[in-house]
């Protein structure tokens, strides 16, 4: 039976991907710090593939004897996001980037490698230009820095390995996080009933955390096909900015406000459209829509009511 190990699987899309690789009939072993006191896989407790363990990924006495034993490595842990990295940089690239590249000396050449990094290395892209897997990479944070460095690495170094490019990732997990763009304007929505946005017009692309959870799936299934390459994962069809964003909100909460100011900047500077076609030639597609995607975080946020699901 393969064994996968999940390091950091025990956060936001970890808690959807682990039960979905244990309905798969694959053994999986989670290590996670649980530094925001999350019980997101209470669920997966009676799973008899399931094993879990309290750790630092840093740390090499930890993770030489998971690794040994692992046919698939996903290594999710990460200080996830801009404002996160720049409050803790040195903990940021220890984790982020140090801990894969030193996990790379601890792997056979067979051992595969599935590593999500954030399509937010294309920082500020060309108007009308889809960015692809050969664009150029700009990143505008210390996060994206680190995520672009340790996917070179990676591909570099280890025969066994392919890299997912994330979009902007939404919807409800059991380690919830509310700072996520579509999941923090809807919660405003619903909250606060308004919203001011600066520089509106920036665009990114968005993804559902369940369907990044398949393409993980889809990886391990064809994944000698697919290894040595990278691959935008998003929706095609919701490369938009954030005005368009709020007005696709605005659609399913009518009293949701929306007022555009031309004073203040947004911290997060990224602006790029970007195109998903080399994942759907291999057969992938997503299956939870923007749209889906917001009615179920309505239901969601009926339910949540307070400050904790975030990362900073």
């Amino acid at each position: 039976m393969t064994k996968v190990l999940v390091t950091g699987g025990a956060g936001y899309l970890g808690s959807i991907l682990v039960p979905a690789l244990l309905d798969r009939g694959l053994t999986v072993t989670v290590v996670d710090s649980f530094m925001y006191g999350q019980d997101s896989l209470n669920a997966v407790c009676a799973h008899p593939e399931f094993s879990v363990v309290r750790g630092d990924v840093r740390s090499l006495d930890t993770m030489k004897p998971l690794l040994k034993d692992a046919d698939v490595i996903i290594p999710l842990a990460a200080l996830v996001g801009a404002p996160l990295c720049d409050r803790d940089p040195l903990a940021a690239t220890s984790t982020n980037l140090k801990a894969i590249v030193d996990m790379l000396a601890l792997l056979s050449p067979s051992q595969r490698v599935l590593l999500p990094i954030t399509n937010s290395g294309y920082g500020v892209g060309e108007a009308g230009k889809f960015c692809t897997e050969e664009t150029p990479i700009r990143p505008v944070s210390l996060y994206g820095r680190d995520k672009v460095e340790v996917e070179r690495i990676l591909l570099e170094r280890h025969p066994s390995a392919l890299s997912f490019r994330l979009a902007t990732v939404f919807g409800m997990s059991p380690r919830m996080r509310l700072d996520l763009l579509v999941n923090d304007f809807t919660y405003r929505a619903v909250t606060d009933r308004f919203i001011v946005l600066f520089e509106s017009h920036f665009k990114r692309n968005f993804i559902h955390v369940r369907d990044v959870a398949r393409v993980f799936l889809h990886g391990i299934d064809h994944f000698d096909a697919m290894k040595g390459q990278i691959y935008n994962v998003g929706l095609s069809d919701a490369n938009l900015s954030k005005l368009e964003l709020c007005q696709a909100i605005q659609r399913h909460v009518p009293s949701f406000v929306i007022h555009e100011s031309n004073i203040g900047k947004d911290p997060d500077k990224r602006d790029y459209i970007v195109s998903n076609e080399k994942i759907e030639r291999t057969g992938y597609k997503p299956a939870h829509s923007l749209d889906a995607g917001i009615r179920e975080l309505l239901k969601g946020f009926a339910m949540i009511r307070n400050s904790k699901y975030a990362n900073v």
